[in-house]
């Protein structure tokens, strides 16, 4: 009996994935009104796999339990095996927090957040815990009773900056035009791009350089690789324009020869 109730919760969870990841598929392909956006579709399917599995796991151990203790109900076997397996009180805040992130939408599957010192993707939403990868490659699985403060980076248009420094013996206002020209070819280019790029001046008077601030917005999560794009393509005008970026050079003087010709 408990083997066969170990290959009904096995089978179970299997057919319940299944049939969720169809209706989330089905979701994201509609174009419906009532449907859901393909963000939040994935993050009510993987909440529905954990309420899946939870409640396969806590029906089929309750019912291995009942089994085991026949002197036992059923009901007090699953309520025994929750309350002494995960701790009543930890996994009632864990379940109420879940919930109220999930109908609050503070973050959705494939949001880029920060909770505590863990910032990365969410992974995977579940009643009990949250799961995020960083850059890193790094998976971390946080309690939702846990969570205090959330940071959401994925909501809204995020700004990129580009500092680029030129020479103090270049024009500045050339050397602007030439930066301006850039943004406005790469602005049609790239399709990451939110809000027009505004070239704003110079920004500093280093010791060696001028530095000029360009700043923009893109979607998120596509700020620094629109960061990068933008730098090498202006770096490739300015050396076809002839407008140096300064470098730290080393000048060699041979006392000998100055001496000689003295």
């Amino acid at each position: 009996m408990i083997i066969l109730t170990i290959i009904l919760m096995y089978i179970s969870i299997k057919l319940g994935n299944h049939l969720i990841k169809k209706f989330v598929d089905r979701q994201i392909k509609s174009n419906a009104m009532l449907s859901l956006d393909s963000q939040r579709a994935k993050t009510l399917g993987e909440v529905l796999k954990s309420v899946l599995k939870y409640l396969v796991y806590f029906l089929g151990i309750g019912s291995i339990l009942s089994n085991l203790f026949n002197g036992m109900s059923f009901t007090f076997a699953s309520i025994g095996g929750v309350a002494v397996g995960f701790g009543a009180q930890s996994l009632v805040k864990d379940l109420i927090n879940g919930f109220f992130i999930l109908f609050e939408d503070q973050f959705g599957v494939g949001d880029y957040i920060t909770i505590g010192e863990f910032s990365g993707i969410v992974e995977s939403i579940g009643i009990r815990t949250i799961v995020i990868k960083d850059f890193s490659g790094d998976v971390h699985s946080i309690p939702n009773g846990s969570i205090i403060q959330v940071t959401n980076h994925s909501r809204d248009n995020i700004r990129f900056i580009v500092d680029v420094d030129i020479a103090y013996e270049e024009n500045i206002d050339n050397a602007i035009n030439v930066i301006k020209k850039t943004c406005e070819k790469f602005e049609e280019q790239n399709e990451d791009i939110r809000e027009p790029i505004q070239v704003l001046g110079v920004n500093a008077l280093n010791a060696s350089s001028v530095t000029i601030r360009v700043i923009g917005k893109a979607k998120p999560l596509k700020q620094w690789e629109t960061e990068r794009e933008l730098r090498k393509l202006i770096k490739i005008k300015l050396d076809e324009d002839g407008i140096e970026i300064p470098y730290p050079k080393t000048q060699l003087i041979n006392l000998n020869l100055e001496k000689e010709r003295i």
